[in-house]
């Protein structure tokens, strides 16, 4: 313990939540007699940096902290009182996952395969992540805010002034269970900040804490989802005391084994290869990767369940398997799978065996349920490493959604997952990986670069809690494809995932939208929209220059080689016959139900070998790495992307 005795914490009842109720009921007995409506009554602009400010002064912690903390938490967004995907409200992100919970949708999206491997029987594992039997002190931190400040839990989840007062309660609870003052200097307040994060091991703890004061020394600014401009000024020279995390009681947690960035929290809870039944085995194959055959591909998914119960999955040896999982609350890092070893995660076996898999705890159907930014800057520190260390370029060809992979033959397109879904924020998530979407030709350039504004870009969806009704209204990545230059016009078909069938806009039909990142060739321009070449057809999207949905970019597109009508397009990159070995059966080089027609273009990725990892045995002398003398190229060819051979291709750059 060290300084004076601390002061108490303010007691139950807030005063300024109550003045601020009782002041809005005067507002509205008011308004009519003046002649104005009360939901023409908007508020102040900064009346949420004014909620920071009064809560720093009534709970004594400094507001510096508190706002680092919540940009941490939220960016300050209120998300409109709707929880995150662990149950968290408000600018603070006060967890009560019990409650949200309660009322959230259960989705399942797509019944891919996940191994993705045709030369051995379909894996089409249980769904359904179990119930936890008690919940995590991490998650229902906002019960403990209102027995704090006396502020009903409802008002905590809605309020954004009461949600910021309740953060401050929290920080100052801990500061004072620390036996640490309530001091005015951000430096002294290390350990309570690495308490808030809720981490029950110091490494996450820190990491989280290392996160805050990075934002306090380097400052933020933003407008928020409901239109507040918040300002945390730059602090350079705050240097906290990090010594205080050895006062927290957490536990400590060895990186031991994981293949991590020393800037974030990593453990590894190994996915386990087990033989069972019949000479199967779970839930990954062993490989020897670079050595064997490089990886391309980093692939970011969606849970679509709950930590402690995706951890539960992954250690089961007949369930798939990932590389690593992520968690909303903090950012801590799970290893599963080493990267030389191929985990069954993405419904296309060329790409498992070229890839790694990042599963973040999130619903991809759940638009209010939104990620933390301490998930999307962990995920991001792991992303730079990998393709620091692995050579993978940073771009939207190479780190994939789930939703990006394709189906790798004509009978499994329907399947595929869709998962981050149009929620996961692409142009945040890249500007965080170093490499923020910007324009790299002129206003005219041959390509574009879809970056609509994320908040901004609110294209309507159907299907999250209830098939056909409208999702809420939210910001989205994606931007929708029509038939013609009108909003009024047909969705843009997609014959390998509807057959024939139309496109429609429920959120996990990909058949008609591209995503932020995505580069495709201009096919035409009409005043204030775009047409790009899309799974074989002309696709408009509305792009007016005050408030564009791409930018202009350059690079190579392949064109099918003069003399020919069309070429096939292939959900896999695999050598032609000849190359495989005795012992080793020849897989189908079978091509999807696309075409490529002449006088299309299509932006290439990369020039890729064919190759295929035979790897069907829990033995692993019998694993071979077939390389072809066929190459391909990848291409962003629909909303996910695809290969062609490059015999039957040329490649030119982009407006010759």
């Amino acid at each position: 313990m060290r300084g004076s005795a601390p002061a108490p914490i303010p007691a139950p009842g807030h005063r300024r939540a109550r003045a601020t109720a009782g002041a809005l009921a005067c507002a509205a007995l008011l308004l009519p007699l003046l002649g104005a409506a009360p939901s023409q009554a908007q508020p102040s602009a900064d009346r949420l940096q004014q909620a920071f400010a009064d809560a720093s002064a009534e709970y004594h912690v400094p507001q510096s902290v508190l706002l680092a903390v919540s940009y941490l938490q939220s960016r300050w967004d209120a998300h409109g009182g709707a929880p995150s995907v662990t149950g968290g409200y408000g600018p603070m992100h006060l967890t009560d996952a019990r409650t949200a919970l309660a009322g959230a949708p259960h989705h399942s999206e797509g019944t891919e395969d996940a191994r993705g491997d045709s030369a051995r029987p379909a894996l089409h594992p249980r769904t359904g992540v179990p119930a936890d039997s008690e919940l995590p002190a991490r998650l229902k931190t906002l019960p403990e805010a209102a027995e704090l400040t006396g502020i009903p839990a409802e008002t905590l989840r809605t309020d954004e002034e009461a949600n910021v007062a309740g953060g401050a309660a929290l920080l100052a609870a801990a500061q004072q269970d620390l036996g640490e003052p309530l001091s005015a200097d951000p430096a002294d307040w290390y350990g309570a900040v690495a308490r808030f994060s809720g981490a029950d091991d110091t490494a996450t703890a820190a990491a989280y804490a290392d996160d805050v004061y990075d934002v306090l020394r380097t400052g933020e600014e933003r407008t928020t989802d409901a239109g507040q401009r918040v300002v945390l000024a730059a602090r350079p020279d705050v240097a906290p005391d990090t010594a205080q995390l050895g006062e927290t009681g957490l536990r400590t947690v060895s990186a031991a084994g994981t293949e991590c960035p020393k800037s974030v929290s990593c453990e590894w809870i190994p996915a386990p290869y087990e033989e069972f039944g019949d000479g199967d085995y779970g839930n990954h194959d062993l490989g020897d990767r670079p050595a064997s055959q490089r990886i391309r591909y980093i692939v970011i998914h969606d849970t679509e369940g709950a930590w402690d119960g995706v951890l539960n999955l992954v250690q089961d040896p007949t369930y798939v398997s990932w590389n690593y999982t992520l968690r909303s609350t903090d950012g801590h890092i799970a290893q599963h799978v080493k990267a030389k070893d191929v985990a069954w995660h993405a419904g296309n076996w060329y790409v498992n065996a070229k890839s790694i898999g990042l599963e973040h705890e999130g619903f991809l159907a759940s638009p209010d349920a939104w990620y933390t930014e301490a998930m999307y800057r962990s995920s991001a520190r792991l992303v730079r490493y990998l393709a620091a260390k692995y050579g993978i370029p940073l771009d939207r060809q190479h780190i994939l959604g789930h939703d990006n992979v394709p189906g790798p033959t004509t009978s499994t397109v329907p399947g595929m997952h869709t998962d981050p879904g149009p929620y996961w924020d692409w142009r945040h998530y890249f500007a965080l990986l170093g490499h923020p979407f910007r324009p790299t030709a002129g206003k005219d350039g041959g390509l574009v670069t879809i970056l609509p504004d994320y908040a901004a870009n609110q294209p309507v969806y159907t299907g999250c809690v209830t098939k056909g009704e409208p999702c809420a209204a939210h910001g989205s990545s994606e931007v929708r494809l029509y038939a013609d230059h009108d909003e009024n016009s047909a969705l843009i078909k997609d014959v390998g995932l509807h057959k024939g069938a139309d496109s429609t806009i429920d959120v996990n039909d990909v058949g008609s939208r591209v995503s932020t990142g995505q580069q495709y060739a201009v096919a035409d321009r009409y005043g204030d929209w775009t047409a790009i070449w899309y799974l074989g057809q002309k696709a408009w999207f509305e792009n007016p220059r005050q408030n564009p949905a791409a930018v202009p970019a350059s690079g190579l597109v392949v064109t099918p080689k003069d003399g020919l009508d069309s070429v096939p397009v292939y959900g896999r990159a695999y050598p032609e016959a000849s190359a495989y070995p005795a012992g080793v059966p020849a897989q189908a080089v079978a091509p999807l139900p696309y075409t490529l027609p002449r006088g299309q273009r299509y932006v290439v990725g990369d020039e890729v070998p064919g190759e295929y990892y035979y790897a069907v045995t829990y033995t692993t002398d019998s694993h071979r790495v077939v390389a072809g003398q066929d190459l391909y190229y990848e291409i962003q060819f629909g909303h996910r992307v695809a290969f062609v051979r490059a015999a039957d291709v040329r490649v030119v750059p982009a407006g010759s």
